[in-house]
């Protein structure tokens, strides 16, 4: 049990790690298009979030299935589709608290409007990325072990 959490653990930081560079790329990357294109349309700020969600995501996909989760990984059709499964999910979290939080946050424009959306991205990065580990740890990447436990042949 002991063994198991710290391998958990373990697990945690490197998908925190990966996720920090992740962030990095999906923060800079939306910013990058608010400079280019400025905008205080919440939906186009949507496309944009999208866009900097899928380089994330990308980036993510590549560094966990080497370094975090490989001992889980298969590089089959139905763990690619899971995986997509699992990003759009997050993408729709993320997305959705990114919309909610800039209209709560944009009430009566008291906080810059640039401030309002990093502020509102943080928050939906939190929320999507936490929901992402869960998917990929349980769902996407899981141990054959977990498998065969859950088949009753622990092997």
């Amino acid at each position: 049990m002991k063994q198991g959490f710290i391998k958990g653990l373990i697990q945690y930081i490197k998908f925190g790690s990966i996720g920090l560079t992740s962030g990095a790329l999906d923060l800079g990357s939306l910013n990058l298009m608010l400079w280019i294109w400025p905008t205080s349309n919440h939906l186009l700020l949507v496309v944009f979030n999208t866009f900097a969600y899928a380089l994330a995501v990308l980036n993510s996909y590549i560094w966990n299935s080497r370094f975090t989760f490989r001992e889980g990984l298969e590089r089959s059709h139905k763990q690619r589709a899971a995986f997509i499964i699992q990003a759009v999910v997050s993408l729709l979290i993320s997305d959705g608290v990114l919309y909610i939080a800039t209209l709560i946050l944009s009430i009566g424009n008291v906080i810059p409007r640039l401030l309002v959306y990093n502020i509102a991205k943080l928050l939906s990065m939190f929320l999507s990325s936490l929901a992402s580990f869960f998917f990929m740890k349980y769902f996407v990447f899981r141990e054959k072990k977990m498998i065969r436990r859950k088949e009753g042949r622990l092997t």
